[in-house]
């Protein structure tokens, strides 16, 4: 249903390459599908700087969403419909082996706050070693399992000693809470939520975990070969936006926590966890994303590694 609606809704938005082509020529529209979640292309909605920095080129921005993660809007991507969006290094690789027309154009680095394995405060769970036997709520070949499989990878931990419970982030929740599961791994805002209403500790932070894990900011490839400058301009906005969060953390926090739906208390600390520098797409993020995606095939979620330098288009502040 949803592609069906993209296919019908994102015909009509479809312009011509050229910023201007004729007195009657249609006003260029870039497509944003935007997602609940702190990421510099919320904040830039919100705020309305991606509005004016389209405006000043001439062009208007179309916003579709909200999305509740990167899957369904880089689906939106694949049927024609969206021109930019948000994700994650794990959204990338599986969107990049599908066969998505997708490139990466801007990186922030998860925090190690933003990212870890949760248990609950009175469980005698006191290092990874203490997962042996039990059971750790991850989304299927999503962030979650990266994180569970990456720690117990990193402790020489056999992957077969810890029962992976594959539910969605949250029922994942609801799991916790009600002793289901031992452990959850997850990201923000999962992460504050846990920590401050589900009487949760970490584990094992981001930083314990040796992620790799990062926002990516993604075009599809016939926008960035029609439309470079504005692809160029959405950039920058965002870098703008970025520097803003960085700068107001608690604000961005409050921008971020509404767009989520979820209590405007969470908001400092999710504004501190997300708000971290955004940057165009260097060879050493490159070499982050591919070895997570060397992990994905080791754990036979893609078939073979796609070719991340490919999926890749690099872009420099004022360039």
């Amino acid at each position: 249903m949803l592609r069906r609606q993209f296919v019908r809704g994102g015909a009509a938005l479809l312009v011509p390459a050229p910023f201007i082509r004729s007195a009657r020529a249609e006003t260029p529209v870039v497509r944003i599908g935007w997602l609940r979640a702190p990421n510099d292309l919320t904040t830039g909605r919100a705020r309305g700087t991606l509005e004016r920095a389209l405006a000043e080129r001439g062009a208007r921005v179309e916003w579709a969403g909200p999305f509740a993660a990167a899957a369904p809007a880089l689906e939106a991507m694949n049927a024609g419909a969206v021109d930019i969006t948000a994700g994650s290094s794990t959204a990338c690789i599986t969107a990049l082996a599908a066969g998505v027309p997708m490139l990466i154009f801007a990186c922030q680095k998860l925090s190690p706050a933003a990212e870890g394995i949760l248990v609950r405060r009175d469980a005698p769970i006191r290092s990874l070693q203490d997962l042996k036997g039990r059971s750790v709520a991850v989304n299927r070949g999503g962030t979650g399992e990266y994180l569970l499989m990456r720690a117990l990878e990193r402790n020489g931990i056999d992957a077969g000693a810890v029962r992976r419970v594959y539910l969605s982030p949250s029922d994942s929740g609801a799991a916790f809470t009600q002793g289901h599961v031992d452990g959850w791994a997850t990201w923000d805002p999962f992460v504050t939520i846990a920590l401050k209403t589900y009487d949760a500790r970490i584990l094992a932070d981001g930083a314990a975990i040796g992620s790799a894990n990062a926002v990516t900011l993604m075009a599809s490839r016939d926008f960035a070969a029609r439309a470079p400058s504005l692809l160029q301009t959405v950039f920058e906005a965002a870098l703008a936006d970025n520097a803003w969060a960085q700068a107001n953390p608690a604000e961005a926090g409050a921008i971020w926590t509404q767009a989520m739906g979820i209590p405007s208390a969470l908001a400092p600390e999710i504004g501190v966890n997300s708000a971290v520098p955004t940057r165009g797409v260097t060879d050493a993020d490159v070499a982050q994303i591919e070895e997570i995606a060397d992990w994905y095939v080791a754990s036979r979620i893609v078939p073979r590694r796609p070719d991340i330098a490919a999926g890749v288009v690099k872009l420099t502040a004022g360039g």
